[in-house]
């Protein structure tokens, strides 16, 4: 049995000669809570064999909520007693988790309780404020009031207030507040729970919240006026950015209206030093502030920050925050009740602003699909460029012009993903409220009008529009529109949409026509809860790993450590309803160049607090489609076999020649048929036809086929390959594309070169070319 094969591992009473890790999810909560003790209890000096599996036990547990027995509980405490004793962490979250998820009558625990709590006020900092108020209330009044004034003193006043409020509630309030403090134990449940919502909708802490947030602005207003000294992130204490982070989510749950303004104030506040130095007043706050948005976001909150990133000073910052902003950015698109919010700022319905610069001048910002631009007239003739004299007499209307187009380009670029981000979600809206909020936005409906919606016109039946041709059906004000979706239409229907928007160039913000739809084979409905789909790809891991954190995927670093070897990707979708998990693992850790070999597709449903994995038959269509997109990106991305320089031998080479020039996925077959349209209108469309897989190019010299997958060339007859990368930024920029697609301007830009290969001056080219002639 699996449970006594780990615990005998784990007690050192008997080490498996190979431990099944893939299985480990298949452990009950039951089992995995009497495992947790063992695996915590292992020593940092264990074996590499023993603490890899006490690890693997660990994010087994992820996403899960163990229950304990008595007895086991009993053992969690006792554990950290003894590492208390030895003066090291003792993790007294996992000893709260023991006693809330304990499946029978609670054990007697005081002894272990009292010294736990004394041992942690015996330090010079105390942490873990909400679990010692949970223990403390255990030993009884006095000791609940002694961690009340400790935490009030050494933490700071909001800390302090956040704990009064945490110890004035009943036993059961306590212990739901707590869980605040331990959202990312066992890689916790999405931060939508119940403990959040419980937060938010308890009046004495959605108060605190918002005195929390006033208070830190406050502060920095202080700080800046010069009443309170400047400290280089010394602004707050380390319980204090904790405390402002909870008031934050809570608040941002909440969608206060009073939250935007404050935050505008805040943010600026804790970015910017009240000198010209580099540095900021606390950049650890800024940080808990953007998790907090990644958490629960606003729109508007998301402008804050992208606001800040323009104009914080400190050279390390704004990268940092690009980072965490496409966290933030995938989390808003699965937010749909407020994602879409956006404001006016004094557009006109066609999306233009015009601001007076004395009697001659204006400056006029226009909207055109996801970009703004800023243009100058004088007595309502356009001018090519900035005039001196508004230079000179309206500086102040410049920077604040200039300041506006930067910000629309954001608000325009958050808009787009959180309307693509909405797809697994299957997003509904009121057609008067779609009406008047996005098509008739003047600013997004720059962006709407160029998207295929769909509309119910009767109930079932729902009919395609693109606003962009000004045909809209009258229906009633609370009809269900939505966005259109290939995989909900015919294969004709996909068609005439493409036409459609090839016929009129109309670019669309991101890929929806020319979307590809992945659906269940019948090799996945065989393997049942797996696909091996995207599985036995070579990757370059660092490019598959910078990909993960830009889709808003969830994964740790691999690496010669313990259990770094192999690690599944996680994304939650539809609202925290679904998860998707992509295997992989280092295809060869001690080589130079870092290859990863990937793996299996899994599915899991949410089932109350965990995760439990699903048959992919059950999983909806749309989710299972849009998931298996992102991995198809992946892989195609960062294979191998989409890179022309590679030249290195042995079974990667083999891979390479095999991937490289293999069967269309569904991203190449969307790429395909782009192609078929953009042809015709292409000046060298005598020269080139589509032959399966490749386009094939007639050029002067000899005849080429490029991979529509890989953009890898062969040339023929004899089926040479031919090693060619583009130059970036290169071509005339003439060629319309119907979406943006790197991998379709490669193979375009390839396409417009060899068909003019006689006029090719890149030796390495013309060499390889010539040889094989």
């Amino acid at each position: 049995m699996l449970h006594d094969t780990l615990m005998r591992a784990l007690t050192g009473t008997g080490v498996p000669d190979e431990v099944p890790y893939d299985e480990l999810t298949q452990l009950s909560d039951e089992e995995l809570g009497s495992l947790l003790p063992e695996a915590y209890a292992v020593p940092r000096t264990a074996s590499d064999e023993l603490t890899g599996l006490a690890a693997a036990v660990e994010r087994a547990a992820r996403g899960r909520r163990p229950r304990y027995t008595p007895e086991a509980c009993r053992r969690m405490f006792d554990v950290l007693v003894a590492q208390s004793e030895e003066g090291g962490w003792a993790d007294l979250e996992r000893g709260v988790d023991a006693l809330e998820r304990c499946t029978g009558p609670l054990p007697d625990v005081s002894e272990q309780v009292r010294a736990l709590v004394g041992a942690r006020l015996a330090k010079d900092a105390v942490y873990q404020p909400f679990v010692l108020v949970v223990m403390a209330r255990l030993l009884g009044e006095e000791t609940l009031r002694t961690v009340v004034e400790r935490f009030a003193r050494d933490a700071g006043p909001v800390v302090g207030d956040e704990i009064a409020v945490v110890a004035g509630l009943d036993a059961a309030g306590q212990a739901r507040l707590s869980e605040l403090a331990r959202q990312d134990r066992y890689g916790s449940p999405s931060p939508d729970t119940d403990a959040w919502r419980g937060a938010a909708d308890h009046p004495a802490y959605a108060a605190f919240a918002r005195r929390a947030l006033e208070a830190a602005a406050d502060r920095t207003d202080a700080v800046r006026a010069g009443e309170i000294p400047y400290r280089a992130d010394k602004a707050f204490t380390d319980g204090e950015v904790a405390a402002l982070g909870r008031a934050a989510r809570i608040a941002l749950l909440r969608d206060e209206p009073w939250l935007p303004a404050l935050l505008d104030r805040l943010l600026p506040g804790i970015a910017l030093a009240p000198t010209a130095a580099r540095t900021l007043p606390s950049q650890a706050l800024l940080y808990e502030l953007v998790r907090a948005a990644r958490d629960f976001p606003t729109p508007e909150l998301v402008t804050a920050i992208r606001h800040v990133r323009a104009v914080v000073r400190h050279a390390g910052v704004p990268k940092q925050l690009d980072k965490m902003l496409k966290h933030v950015d995938a989390a808003l698109a699965e937010r749909t009740d407020v994602a879409l919010r956006m404001p006016g700022l004094g557009f006109d319905a066609d999306g233009v602003l015009r601001r007076e610069a004395g009697e001659e001048y204006a400056a006029v910002v226009t909207v055109e699909g996801t970009t703004a631009t800023l243009t100058w007239e004088k007595d309502g003739r356009p001018l090519r460029s900035l005039p001196a004299p508004v230079r000179r007499d309206h500086a102040g209307l410049v920077k604040e012009t200039r300041e506006l187009v930067k910000r629309v380009g954001v608000q325009l670029a958050t808009l787009v993903r959180a309307l693509e981000g909405g797809y697994p979600v299957d997003a509904v809206h009121p057609y008067g409220w779609w009406r008047a909020e996005l098509a008739g936005h003047p600013l997004a409906r720059s962006v709407v009008r160029r998207l295929i919606w769909e509309v119910e016109i009767a109930p079932g039946t729902w009919r395609a529009v693109l606003p962009e041709t000004g045909d809209l059906p009258d229906a009633p004000e609370d009809a269900a529109v939505r966005l259109w979706h290939p995989i909900r239409a015919t294969p004709e229907e996909v068609r005439a949409w493409r036409d459609l928007l090839t016929e009129r160039r109309l670019r669309q913000p991101f890929k929806q026509a020319f979307r590809e739809i992945y659906l269940l084979t019948p090799a996945e409905e065989e393997t049942r809860l797996y696909s091996n789909r995207f599985a036995a790809h070579l990757v370059h891991y660092r490019r598959l790993f910078a990909l993960f954190r830009a889709r808003g995927w969830k994964s740790d670093l691999l690496g010669p450590w313990d259990g770094g070897e192999q690690d599944a990707a996680v994304r939650t979708l539809a609202g925290g309803e679904w998860q998707i998990r992509f295997f992989h693992a280092l295809a060869d850790p001690a080589g130079e160049e870092q290859l990863a070999a990937t793996d299996q597709v899994r599915f899991a449903r949410r089932d109350g607090a965990a995760w439990r994995e699903a048959p992919l038959v059950d999983v909806p269509p749309l989710v299972f489609s849009e998931a298996m997109r992102d991995v198809d990106l992946f892989v195609g991305v960062t294979s191998v076999a989409a890179d022309p320089g590679w030249t290195d031998g042995g079974p990667v080479r083999a891979y390479w020649e095999r991937a490289g020039f293999g069967e269309l996925t569904a991203s190449a077959e969307a790429r395909r048929d782009a192609l078929e349209r953009i042809l015709p209108r292409l000046r060298i469309a005598d020269r080139c036809s589509l032959d399966g897989r490749f386009l094939v190019v007639r050029g002067d010299l000899r005849t080429y086929r490029i991979h529509l997958g890989s953009a890898n060339v062969l040339m023929d007859p004899d089926g040479a390959y031919l090693c060619v990368v583009p130059a970036r930024g290169k071509g005339d920029g003439k060629v319309f594309l119907p979406f943006e697609d790197d991998r379709l301007s490669i193979v375009l830009s390839k396409a417009l070169l060899l068909a003019g290969d006689a006029g090719i001056t890149d030796p390495s080219v013309l060499r390889q070319i010539e040889r094989a002639a």
